[in-house]
């Protein structure tokens, strides 16, 4: 019922604040186009990239290539999240919130059978008490490093039911599609964890885990500064997490826009 609630809050429409004096993200509808567009892309080449991948003959090439293309599927696949993300904030579609809602859940699900209603009730916990007890992306107040955050953070999003489902569609495509089961670890089973911690790592612990003059209210989060490349390369500029969580209908792709603009106010 809870997330129910929260799925009829999310189907309103959001706009973009009005305090903002940047022309993209002040027309919704302009904004809009260009997130469905830039989402369609992130999805297109995510699913032509690993197709590709899988007909490679892994012994006709180097261990350089093969890392080289891990991290490049694992790129791809933090854009299907930071996608799923923007949708759970209405900003990939703002004019057809179901739209919206069904992109963001098929990032999910593409991305690892991920539950689109469950991700974003615990997102907006997330926002509404950032860096709390109540915040269930924050650390239980004593596994504070990054591995141990790390896996407690893990603990709140997977579940066995993900991993069999994962575990049997990887053995149903080897035996259907005989695809090689290496090329299915490199470039689709490692990648995704790997994503996993790099979001974790730049979407998270960065950006709110405390500093040493304390947290500042209310987002308790921290803007980590990188040039706009090294930003979109990092984590599609999640980096930029305070102005995130200030204008968190702002697309991924908008933040440094929003930064730029706040340093110069």
């Amino acid at each position: 019922m809870m997330t129910s609630n929260i799925l009829l809050k999310a189907q309103k429409p959001v706009s973009y604040s009005t305090e903002l004096p940047i022309p993209d993200t002040k027309k919704e509808g302009l904004a809009g186009h260009y997130s469905i567009i830039i989402a369609t892309v992130i999805m297109a080449i995510w699913a032509i990239s690993l197709i590709l991948l899988m007909t490679i003959n892994l012994e006709q090439v180097n261990i350089f290539f093969i890392l080289v293309a891990m991290l490049w599927q694992t790129f791809l696949y933090t854009g299907l999240f930071i996608t799923a993300h923007d949708a759970m904030h209405g900003a990939v579609f703002p004019s057809n919130i179901k739209v919206n809602h069904f992109i963001g859940s098929l990032c999910l699900t593409l991305y690892g059978c991920l539950s689109y209603q469950k991700l974003l009730k615990k997102h907006w916990q997330h926002h509404k008490n950032p860096a709390s007890e109540s915040d269930p992306d924050f650390h239980n107040g004593k596994q504070k490093n990054l591995l141990s955050w790390y896996f407690h953070f893990m603990k709140n999003y997977w579940s066995w039911k993900q991993i069999l489902t994962l575990m049997l569609i990887f053995n149903i495509i080897v035996a259907t599609l005989h695809t090689p089961e290496n090329n299915l670890k490199y470039f689709w089973i490692f990648p995704s964890i790997l994503s996993s911690l790099q979001l974790f790592y730049f979407g998270t612990f960065e950006p709110h885990r405390e500093p040493k003059e304390g947290y500042k209210e209310p987002h308790n989060s921290q803007t980590i500064s990188r040039s706009v490349w090294l930003s979109f390369l990092t984590c599609y500029h999640f980096g930029y997490h305070e102005e995130h969580h200030e204008y968190s209908n702002v697309p991924w792709w908008e933040l440094p826009k929003v930064y730029k603009w706040k340093r110069e106010s």
